[in-house]
């Protein structure tokens, strides 16, 4: 029962945060609401007993990568104050799309045979997932690699283009 509560509470402060994220007219906002969606999905974590990526999750991404999307937006027009306008043509086919994610994920959820019993919870250390990182799981975390070099390229390219 407690961990069915942890996991609802922290569901909502997951959740709740996120909708700000994307309903928000205000940039800054948007960016500041996603620390405590951040917070909320390290709690998951621990509560999967995750600790290790729980703390990868605070660091990385509650930490660095909420910095470093604050810094992009104070470095462009989203710090000056300046009020833009934003309109968002493609919202019904956004929300046509999420619906159909949605029923996709539930469709899923239902077929899937889930286990009845509890099972069990494979030890692991730092040690073990870099070893897997680097010997079974090698061409994920490559092409991972690849894919972020790809985009601050591609990022790069885009921020030339605008002077």
């Amino acid at each position: 029962m407690g961990t069915l509560a942890a996991f609802l509470i922290l569901s909502a402060v997951t959740l709740i945060p996120a909708v700000v994220v994307v309903t928000s007219k205000n940039i800054v906002r948007s960016a500041l609401a996603l620390i405590p969606t951040f917070l909320g999905i390290t709690g998951l974590y621990v509560l999967l007993r995750a600790e290790f990526v729980a703390g990868i999750q605070v660091l990385i991404y509650a930490g660095a990568i909420t910095v470093l999307i604050l810094f992009v937006i104070m470095l462009t027009e989203g710090g000056t104050g300046i009020r833009i306008r934003q309109v968002n043509e493609q919202v019904p086919v956004g929300a046509l799309a999420s619906a159909a994610l949605a029923a996709l994920l539930i469709w899923v959820f239902l077929r899937t045979p889930w286990p009845k019993g509890p099972g069990t919870i494979p030890e692991y250390t730092a040690t073990q997932i870099g070893t897997t990182l680097l010997s079974s799981m090698v061409l994920v975390f490559e092409v991972t690699s690849l894919v972020l070099l790809v985009s601050l390229i591609g990022a790069i390219i885009i921020a030339r283009r605008e002077r």
